[in-house]
Parts: structure tokens; sequence; C-alpha cells
């Protein structure tokens, strides 16, 4: 019989992790960090012996899908790892910077903590560099779209383009149990279709079991070009009055896509006078992985390059590399636009930024993405009227905006009509979403589409 354990990304958004047993073999896919409320869940052992796991297949390289694989590592992992090659290059980027920013908190609580002399309380960092760099010596197996593959006897697999980030994908995955071949589709997590920088989601034609993402199970975005025009007026508005717009950003897919809008933005001349700064060094390093695998993305990124000779460039763009550079920021009064991390704002640059600015009625902050419950992101969007800073209360003055119609995940209609045309699927399966979110898509999806759905819950063990 085969199963599926779930250890994370369980009526929750991030962590995910989920392992596939058939016939003794043990599929591991994903295994990412968790973050916002669960992050603690990040520092307990796994709850299966990590050298069991034979195969560990990714799905895309963002932080909740492979931010713990340097933990399975270290923990005993010592199998194949299977990824498109643009994955394995971003999630280098993103692992290397996750280890960075652990250790240098790490460091900085152990100061305050030794003239408390509580230091023996503290954790230690998840991983650390050289964990990353152990974890990248092992054997990848680049995997291109379309092009089936054996994992073992009796499982393979084919990686279709998912639309989400660069190199993301969702599996289908083919198994024999009782004579019979058996489809299991993992989605990762799917694309919103808006073209801005990568081609639309593929269909799924068929499978027997989906586990699907729920992120936005419980709602619509708002259709792109409304989105867009949203953006523009508020980026517009803050810098005819002489303020700044900072958006906290996540460094792979949102900063790209707001880089296109403004870039066009400024070729259509529609940009008062500004300098727009990429202050973010892992976004830098994310955007030169895009510009290596151009040929993966849409048709307005390629007609740039073809008119262009590059993909995201302009003259008022300004990549700022080192800290000190990000500092300079600060000495200009108005007229800027400001990207950086963390797109949760949980640390990163971006709270620097607020330390200077979000008290400032003048100013603008837009937030582009997800904020998980329990960041300061989180808090901001909900409306928090006071924000804590490097221990310092600063009050929120500076106009917030959520405009969520860049996102980079699927909504409600969207994850309806891609699961409506899979073909013989018996069973779905929720993940990566929070329970209100599923338990509105359960209903929605039994009165569109006549499929009973189930909510997977945290260390289940479930027989296909």
């Amino acid at each position: 019989m085969a199963t599926v354990t779930s250890y994370g990304a369980t009526q929750e958004v991030t962590g995910s992790c989920h392992v596939l047993e058939v016939d003794g073999i043990k599929v591991m896919i994903d295994c990412g960090m968790f973050q916002g409320e669960e992050e603690q869940q990040n520092q307990v052992p796994f709850a299966f012996k990590a050298s069991e796991i034979e195969y560990l297949l990714v799905t895309h390289a963002h932080l909740d899908h492979v931010g713990r694989v340097p933990k399975l590592v270290k923990e005993g992992f010592s199998g194949k790892i299977y990824a498109t090659a643009a994955t394995k290059d971003l999630a280098y980027i993103i692992l290397m910077d996750s280890a960075k920013i652990m250790n240098e908190d790490f460091e900085t609580k152990y100061k305050k903590a030794v003239r408390k002399a509580i230091e023996k309380k503290l954790q230690p960092p998840l991983y650390g560099p050289l964990d990353v760099q152990t974890t990248f010596n092992m054997q990848w197996i680049n995997t291109d779209y379309d092009e089936y593959f054996d994992i073992c006897e009796g499982i393979s697999a084919v990686y279709r383009n998912a639309g989400h980030i660069l190199g993301s994908a969702f599996i289908e995955i083919s198994y024999m149990e009782d004579g019979k071949s058996h489809t299991i589709v993992f989605s990762g997590d799917i694309g919103n279709n808006n073209e801005l920088v990568l081609p639309n989601l593929q269909k799924c034609k068929k499978a027997d079991i989906l586990y699907v993402e729920t992120t936005y199970g419980d709602r619509n975005h708002k259709p792109l070009d409304v989105t867009i025009a949203e953006f523009k007026e508020i980026v517009i508005k803050t810098l005819k009055a002489n303020g700044n717009v900072l958006i906290p950003s996540f460094a792979v897919e949102r900063t790209q896509e707001l880089l296109c809008v403004l870039r066009k933005m400024y070729e259509n001349k529609e940009l008062p006078k500004c300098k727009i700064f990429l202050d973010s060094p892992m976004a830098t390093k994310a955007t030169d992985v895009y510009c290596n695998y151009s040929q993966l993305l849409g048709s307005d990124c390629q007609k740039n390059i073809k008119e262009n000779g590059n993909v995201f460039n302009f003259d008022a763009l300004v990549y700022t590399e080192t800290p000190e550079a990000s500092k300079a920021i600060n000495e200009i009064v108005g007229g800027t636009v400001i990207i950086a991390g963390s797109g949760m704002c949980n640390g990163g640059r971006i709270t620097r930024h607020f330390k200077h600015r979000i008290w400032n009625a003048n100013n603008a902050v837009i937030f582009v993405g997800y904020q998980a419950v329990g960041t300061l992101g989180r808090e901001i969007v909900d409306g928090a009227q006071w924000i804590n800073i490097y221990n310092e209360d600063i009050i929120v003055k500076a106009s917030i905006h959520t405009i969520n119609g860049f996102s980079a995940h699927a909504d409600q209609d969207a994850i309806l009509q891609w699961i409506s045309k899979i073909k013989n699927l018996k069973n779905v399966f929720l993940i990566h979403g929070e329970k209100e979110s599923q338990l509105n898509f359960k209903e929605v999806i039994k009165k569109k589409l006549n499929l009973d759905a189930h909510i997977v819950a945290f260390k289940k063990r479930i027989e296909l």
C-alpha cells in the first residue's frame, strides 16, 4: 500500500515536507522551512529518520520548500536530489543567504546572552554556510520540463512548468501497485498566470491523486491590469509629493516582476524623476540567475532582450550591493523607490528602511506578497500603529498598501480551473494553506467540481 505522510504545510502555508512511500521506498517532496508563528518547529528534530529517505524531489527554490534541506543532510540524508537546473542555482543563493542571516542573528543574541549569563539557553543556528556547501556537494540530478525519468524500479516522475518562479515545477509521480500504474501529483506552488516574467502554468492532464496548494484558496486576486494601475497610482502620487516608496519584496520572482513594471513605467515616461534602488544582494544574485536562464522567461522578457540586450536594467535602476551603499540611501530625503528584503519583513535591509522612513506620513509602504501570521509584515498589514525594530518602538505613519494581484500563487478560481482539467482524478488533498482558507476551498471544490477534498493533518499517514 502506497502512503503519504506530511511533515509540514499542513493547515499552514510554510514548512513543505511530504514523504511518499511505495514498497518501502521513501521519496520526499520538498523540505521547507517553517516561517511566522511556526518558526520554532525548525529546531525540532525530524519526526522520521533522515537516513531512511532515499530520494528528495524539489518543486522550487523558495525557502518554505527548500529551507530545511541542509538540516535533512545534517541528520543523515545521503540520497539523490532532483530539481531543475534553475531551481538548484536559486536554491544555493537562498540557502546561503538563510545560513548567513541565521548565524548573524545568533552571534548578536549570543553577545547579549553572555552579558546576562544565559548563553547556554540559546538554540544554535539550524545550519551554517559549510552545511549548505555540503548539501550542494551531494548528488543533484537536474531535470528538464516534460522529460520523464526513473527514480528507481517501479517509480518514475516528470516535472511540469508551474509558472510560479523560475525553475518551479509541479511533479507527476507514477508508481506500480497491484499490477496497475497510479499517478500522484504534488503541485508545489502553482503560478498566477500573469505572464509578467514567466510563461503560464502548464496544464496537468491526468492524475489519480492530487496534493494541491491552497494559499489563496479562499479568495481571488484583482485582475493584473487593475493591480498594475493601483501600483502605478501609489508610486506616482508618493514620488510627486517628494516621498519615498518602500517595497518589502521577495528576492525571487516578485522582485523581477516589479522591475519589469517599473521599467515599462520608465520607458513610457510615467515615472516622476526618481531613483529606484534594488537594495538586496540576494535579489541581485537571483536576477542574474533569471538572466542566465532567459530562455525560460515569457514573451515580454524575450522582447526586452531582443530590443535592448537585457531583461531588467534601465537608467533609473541602481543596484546597492554593499551595506555602505544601502545606508547611503537614507541620506536621500525623497524621490526614491526602495525594493528590499525580506519579503515578510522579518529581517534584512527593509527593516532599516522602516526605521528611517515608516514614521513619515509622506512615505508609502507597498506590500506585494503574502505575509505569514507572526511576521512583522503581517503586523503592519493588520494595522499596527507601532512596530518594534532594533529594540526601538517606532510609530507607523506612512500609508500602508496591500496589492495582492502580483501574487505568484494561483487564486481560488485559477486553482479550480487547473484542477478541472485533470482527468481521472479520484482524491484531492489540501496542503499549503491556513485552515480557514482550506475549509473554504473544500466547500468550493465540492460545489463547483463535485470533488471531495481532504485537509491534510500534520504527521498523519494517508493510504492512497
